[in-house]
């Protein structure tokens, strides 16, 4: 009787898991997003979540959580219940950078979260006050080396986007340029349209419509492909600068030991949302990259997370940046 009773429990233990994830979920879901609303990554968040409560059933609730770069969020995120009830849509600086922006980041993007699946890509523009004299990239980068002392370039702070995609660019091109920090991105790019600075790189949602408006000039986006919502704006590759390749990629995540069978579902879901047309156009029009069949898989975007933080690390240490 006693062993009978033993196995019975050890079958109802092992059974409780899958049972616990087969009804998930029962209540909203809270994603995190680590930066204030109306930002690139909010506004991410909220298409595919829209959607992927209808798929789950329930609720996704948008939670903004901003901070250091959005490392505030991201750490609230790691330390969360592994109980599928509280996600993250991070993003490259948050689980690419931070490691070498942050030396005491109290988490490590490759260990302390479950990947659930890339949600979109959000390449990076080059752009510059429209009465800069290079008219394409190529001269561009000439001008810039000539004028390396005494051109300006705008950025949202230290540890953005803005920032560490631009100190990407100018290691690149073996510049120093003064860097101009503010608070934000919209700060930065109402100098530029102004022509307070020269030049910033920065998300393709924040620039569409100021470069649609010719308040901006634009010289490259930084994708293998040109984008359907900037049609006639080269790619890197086409403008003669093929190694800078970058997007600030938006992704969910969820704490580690959130059980699979959870992430699964959520993966589902997200999956779901991007082959909506509707979901795909409203991502698109902003100028969002989407994933293909291989990129939306969990195991694509651990892969991914690894590699972004051994390409970040090297170059902002060699910058000397820390947000620190």
């Amino acid at each position: 009787m006693k062993s009978t009773a033993i196995a019975a429990a050890a079958l109802l233990l092992a059974s409780a898991v899958p049972g616990f994830a087969q009804g998930y979920p029962t209540k909203p879901v809270t994603m995190i997003v680590p930066f204030a609303a109306g930002g690139p990554t909010d506004v991410v968040a909220r298409i595919v979540g829209e959607h992927m409560s209808r798929t789950l059933g329930q609720q996704i609730v948008i939670e903004n959580v901003a901070g250091a770069g959005g490392t505030t969020g991201s750490t609230r995120t790691a330390q969360a219940a592994p109980d599928g009830y509280t996600i993250m849509m991070g993003h490259m600086g948050t689980h690419g950078a931070a490691p070498a922006l942050y030396p005491n980041l109290k988490y490590d993007p490759t260990k302390d979260f479950e990947t659930v699946g890339m949600a979109a890509g959000t390449p990076i523009v080059i752009v510059a006050r429209k009465d800069l004299p290079p008219k394409d990239l190529k001269e561009f980068v000439s001008y810039a080396k000539q004028q390396n002392d005494k051109l300006n370039e705008a950025h949202a702070g230290i540890g953005s986007v803005s920032h560490t995609t631009c100190v990407l660019l100018n290691v690149q091109l073996g510049i120093k340029p003064t860097a101009v920090p503010y608070k934000g991105t919209g700060p930065a790019l109402n100098d530029l349209v102004s022509g307070q600075v020269d030049f910033m790189c920065d998300q393709i949602v924040n620039l569409v419509e100021q470069i649609k408006a010719g308040s901006i000039k634009a010289y490259a986006i930084a994708t293998p492909e040109r984008s359907p919502a900037l049609p006639d704006l080269p790619t890197t590759k086409e403008a003669g600068l093929p190694d800078y390749q970058v997007s600030a990629w938006n992704a969910i995540f969820a704490p580690k030991g959130t059980p699979t069978e959870i992430t699964a579902k959520l993966n589902d879901a997200l999956v779901k949302a991007l082959a909506d047309p509707n979901t795909k156009k409203r991502l698109e029009d902003l100028g969002g990259v989407l994933p293909d069949e291989n990129g939306k898989t969990r195991e694509a975007l651990k892969a991914f997370v690894a590699a972004e933080v051994a390409r970040w690390t090297p170059v902002l240490k060699s910058a000397g940046v820390t947000a620190n």
